[in-house]
């Protein structure tokens, strides 16, 4: 997929031509790959060029700063993980609230261990990691799941449903982030038995409760 427009989070110009975009693309491959390598603190811009093989100066082309190509690269998982939502209401169909909540979690999860800098980037300052267009998206999505599942849900409900489950995430995320990649596992299923008693309690229904 193409790389999503940047001057909203910082890139100095928007990548008009192909030629352009690959640079872009590239940039951002090899932070990923620097900040995977030695974390985020530890990144700098020199790095980045030196491993794209390319001029500082033509790096600042495109991005002021460490912040921006962070914000950039983390923005790129946004939209890709977007994506991958899409198709979770076909696959979850039929599934109770502890299948709901595992799928979803193993999704996010899974998406996560996928990109190389994903939990290193959450060192990052909060502001390098916010995107609100992306998290209204995911939003909506979980909100139009949690309808499927249970018709009856109000919109204004199955929006705060997925403002929760968002913020379960949220946490999933954050702890993941400050242990080792083999204390992982035992948060996630934490979480996954947190979540599915909140989904048991908020879109089952009556029936089935």
């Amino acid at each position: 997929m193409s790389t999503p427009s940047l001057s909203r989070r910082g890139a100095r110009r928007v990548p008009v031509q192909d030629r352009s975009e690959r640079k872009v693309a590239s940039f951002l491959s090899h932070a990923e790959a620097v900040i995977a390598k030695v974390g985020y603190e530890a990144t700098t811009m020199t790095e980045i060029a030196a491993r794209a093989k390319a001029s500082i100066g033509s790096v600042y082309q495109y991005f002021p700063n460490k912040e921006a190509i962070t914000a950039a690269l983390y923005s790129k998982y946004g939209a890709e993980l977007v994506d991958r939502w899409t198709m979770l209401q076909t696959e979850t169909e039929g599934l109770g609230s502890e299948g709901l909540a595992s799928a979803i979690i193993d999704k996010f999860f899974g998406f996560a261990n996928e990109q190389p800098a994903f939990f290193p980037i959450l060192s990052a300052p909060v502001t390098v990691r916010k995107d609100p267009a992306v998290k209204e998206r995911l939003r909506g999505q979980f909100a139009e799941l949690f309808t499927a599942h249970n018709p009856k849900l109000s919109k204004e409900d199955a929006m705060q449903v997925a403002s929760v489950t968002l913020q379960t995430i949220r946490s999933l995320v954050n702890l993941c982030g400050e242990v080792r990649a083999k204390d992982r596992p035992r948060i996630v299923a934490e979480h996954k038995v947190l979540l599915a008693a909140y989904l048991e309690r908020r879109i089952s229904p009556p029936a089935n409760r």
